[in-house]
């Protein structure tokens, strides 16, 4: 699949508030057309200058859209992960076996619903990573195509800029997917092992020979979906270059296994 049409795919699979954040890829597609079908310039000359200094201007908003957007949802991630932490003490300190007020059957409806809510914030994180990946992808592969159209030099210089951008950064992300996995291991053992062999709420990933089947809705479908795309956009070139994508910075989770996500792969 070209990489316009897996980005339409991606846009039309997340949430309708992110489908306006992705880049505008195809916008500078068009750009890059134009600069490319202009009478011949030189590179170095004024006119070309003029030219790039446009391409550039555009590029540069598309990164600052980029960080914006994802720097606005990791610090809702943060708070939103403090908030799970203080639920659980706080369903425990109340309703659990040495709470104030100890009862069995209210302190499982309120688990239930911070287990869902939790595997919902799992799967919303892993969809910002996703986020990531596209979006990096995108610039990576436009300036590719204007390096080749237009016989300039700006993917290697630019590339190295926005690696170091906040919306390639996906640390603190990954941190925090690694923290509730942990929770839900340990506060949900069960919820683990329903996610593993598809049981209990009906959503599960079962693998049939080469191939992944998804059960289930929402959130966690297009959180397993994003992982495959993580997945896809890393296979190719078994070498390594600056342009290549890190490695996923996930924990070795049933739900990662069995998409297999291994080794950071160059964009082709």
């Amino acid at each position: 699949m070209k990489f316009g049409k897996r980005l339409k795919q991606q846009i039309q699979e997340t949430f309708p508030g992110w489908r306006d954040k992705f880049v505008s890829y195809k916008d500078l597609k068009k750009l890059v057309r134009l600069i490319s079908a202009a009478p011949p310039m030189m590179n170095g000359s004024l006119e070309f200058g003029r030219a790039e200094a446009e391409f550039v201007y555009s590029l540069n908003n598309e990164i600052e859209k980029l960080n914006a957007f994802f720097m606005e949802q990791e610090e809702d991630f943060v708070i939103r992960h403090k908030e799970v932490k203080q639920r659980i003490e706080r369903v425990a300190h109340i309703w659990g076996p040495n709470g104030s007020n100890p009862s069995e059957m209210i302190h499982k409806e309120e688990m239930e619903r911070i287990k869902k809510d939790i595997v919902d914030f799992h799967g919303e994180m892993v969809l910002l990573m996703n986020y990531s990946n596209v979006n990096y992808t995108g610039l990576a592969k436009i300036l590719k195509k204007y390096d080749k159209r237009t016989g300039g030099l700006l993917r290697s210089p630019f590339i190295q800029k926005v690696l170091q951008q906040p919306f390639f950064t996906t640390d603190l992300i990954s941190k925090l997917v690694k923290e509730c996995e942990t929770t839900i291991d340990t506060v949900f053992p069960a919820a683990a092992e329903e996610n593993e062999g598809g049981g209990g709420g009906g959503e599960g990933i079962q693998r049939e020979g080469d191939t992944i089947k998804v059960s289930g809705e929402g959130i966690f479908r297009n959180a397993v979906a994003a992982l495959l795309t993580m997945q896809e956009l890393r296979r190719g070139s078994s070498t390594y270059s600056h342009f290549s994508l890190p490695p996923l910075n996930l924990s070795d989770s049933d739900l990662i296994q069995s998409v297999q996500l291994n080794s950071p792969i160059p964009i082709p």
